[in-house]
Formats: C-alpha cells, sequence, structure tokens
C-alpha cells in the first residue's frame, strides 16, 4: 500500500505550525464520506493479501494470535544483539544467551526504550503482519506505546496473568481495543523456557483477572492459562483485554523478547515519542507516513501557543478503524 507523506515539521512558537500533511491515507470530500469505513476496508484488504484471515478470526474468537515468521532472520539477529549488548554494558558481565545460569539474571529484568537504539527497531515496529492486525485492533492512527525486552533467566517468578487494560482503567473494559501488544520471540519459546501464558477467550470477559486467577503453575495455577510455544521470529499479537503473563523459566539460558506495546490515538504513550523523537530519524522517515504516525508526529495535541495544527486537526480518527 501506499502513504501518504510529511516532508515538514510544526515551527514552534506562535508562528504558524501547519505542516502539509495529508489525511492520514483516507480520501476526504463532502460532509458524507465515511473514512472509517474505507479504513476498515483498507485494513481488511492488507489482511487478505498477507493471507492473514485465518489469524484475524483467532484473534476475534480467542483474543490473540501467532504469527509465524513475522521478522525474517537479519532483523531477528540485529535486535537480539542489540539487547545483549546493552544487559552486558549495564552489567559489565557478559551472558550466555544458549546455557547461562547465573543467578544475576534469575529475575526478569525489563530493557525499556529500544527504540532509538538500533535502526532495526525502525523496521520492526512496521512488521507487515503484525502491523495489520493492530490496525484492525487499534485503527490506522495508532501509536506506538513503548518497545521493551523482557530478559528473563532460569529460577525467575512467573509473571502473574494481567490485563494491559488494568493500568488504571476500571472495568468493565470496552470490546472494543484500546490497547494491543504484540509479543516477538527472539529465543525459543515453550512453557519450561518460561514462554507468553495466555488465556483463550478472556478478553470477552472486559475485566481484569481476580487474585486467584493470576497465578501460572503448580497446584493453584490458572487452568485456563496456555503456553504459547513460539520459535524465534515469531510473534503473538493480542486484544488489551486478553490475560496473559509468562512461566518460570526452568532451564539454563535466556528468554528474550520484544515486547512492542501500541495504543489508540487519544491514550497516552507509556514511552516518550513526540517531541523527543531524534532528527536522525525523523530525517531518515521523512516520507514515511506510518511510521510518524505511530511516533506521534502527526497528534494534535498537545498543542502551543498557536493553537491545534488544522491539517493535523483533519487526521483525529472518526471512528474505530480510521
Amino acid at each position: 500500500m501506499t502513504e501518504t507523506t510529511m516532508n515538514e515539521k510544526a515551527p514552534m512558537g506562535r508562528q504558524s505550525n501547519r505542516t502539509h500533511l495529508k489525511d492520514n491515507g483516507i480520501p476526504s470530500g463532502s460532509l458524507f464520506d465515511n473514512p472509517d469505513k474505507v479504513a476498515l476496508e483498507q485494513t481488511l484488504s492488507e489482511i487478505r493479501e498477507l493471507n492473514l484471515e485465518s489469524n484475524l478470526a483467532e484473534l476475534e474468537a480467542q483474543g490473540y494470535t501467532t504469527i509465524k515468521e513475522a521478522i525474517p532472520p537479519d532483523q531477528l539477529q540485529r535486535a537480539r544483539e542489540t539487547i545483549i549488548r546493552i544487559k552486558e554494558d549495564i552489567t559489565g558481565k557478559k551472558v550466555d544467551i544458549d546455557n547461562e545460569t547465573d543467578p544475576l539474571w534469575s529475575d526478569t529484568n525489563v530493557v525499556f526504550y529500544l527504540l532509538f537504539e538500533h535502526p532495526v527497531f525502525e523496521s520492526i515496529i512496521q512488521a507487515p503482519k503484525p502491523l495489520a492486525l493492530i490496525y484492525y485492533l487499534l485503527g490506522r492512527s495508532c501509536k506506538l506505546s513503548s518497545l521493551t525486552c523482557h530478559f528473563k533467566g532460569m529460577g525467575d517468578n512467573p509473571l502473574p496473568l494481567h490485563s494491559d487494560n488494568g493500568n488504571g482503567q476500571p472495568p468493565p473494559f470496552s470490546m472494543i481495543s484500546e490497547v494491543a501488544n504484540v509479543n516477538y520471540a527472539l529465543t525459543p519459546y515453550s512453557e519450561e523456557a518460561g514462554a507468553l501464558a495466555m488465556v483463550p477467550g478472556s478478553h470477552r470477559l472486559c475485566r481484569k483477572p481476580h487474585g486467584d486467577e493470576i497465578q501460572l503453575g503448580g497446584d493453584h495455577g490458572n487452568p485456563n492459562a496456555v503456553p504459547i510455544n513460539m520459535s524465534p521470529g515469531d510473534c503473538t499479537v493480542w486484544h488489551g483485554n486478553s490475560w496473559h503473563g509468562s512461566y518460570r523459566r526452568q532451564v539454563p539460558g535466556i528468554r528474550m523478547n520484544l515486547a512492542v506495546y501500541f495504543c489508540r490515538q487519544h491514550i497516552q504513550t507509556q514511552e516518550r515519542w513526540g517531541e523527543v523523537v531524534p532528527d536522525e530519524i525523523l530525517e531518515r522517515q521523512a516520507n514515511n507516513t506510518r511510521f510518524l504516525r505511530l511516533l506521534g508526529q502527526t497528534q494534535v495535541y498537545p498543542y502551543a501557543a498557536a493553537g491545534p495544527d488544522p491539517e493535523k486537526w483533519k487526521m483525529i480518527p472518526k471512528g474505530q478503524f480510521d
């Protein structure tokens, strides 16, 4: 699909902040245009072209779906190498990804704010197959909320089941997803290796799990939770309501992932984008409206003394899918 372009950044202060943005790829015209319908048709067309119809059915029915080989081996390798370098720089110790047993790595360590660490992450957040499903869940105006890695060694505690909508959002949750996640396996996923856990159909409960529903494994573990077995490069996409967590790693080595977390256009992102995106990245992606939308460059809020940019104002979504 051809995306529209944005070639100028808005001036600051009380100068005009018009930018020559086009309207999010949705044709404009009369007041009776239906941009939400056009956006849904565009997203469904992409899903068909990428042969994701069965994944879409799974996403609707069980609240998550797994995509095989979602990113190519070269992107996978560069992402792994970058994260390992960061962890070794922080700790001052080498790590053996395949055979590590040092207690130093036994707790789950989250590596935050990865996007600016290597250009490969700019490509990964735009991987076509998972992003098509994210567009279906969150609309084509959605934003990247955070890009992190859960770096967990042998003996770590399970991550209890939870909903990504549970961060301050009171129940009942909407069935329209407000946030959504893409979890890439950078190392093999199995239950004994500390895999992602999902509870099928939990997105339809529209609430976070109760205290007696959050445990994984053992005699008191939630019996409805299932391990998600993945090979490196695979990913699982889920609706923001879905209950998920991760099992305790029971074997040597490190379990690495990429958690690519997205949100709707009106929601505050977890990590800072917007005005703090380095100029070199904006220059590299200057003609890529898809990327610029994900990084909040087409966001109308917040604005300064000049008021809202009228061109960005036109890009505010009108419905569920645009």
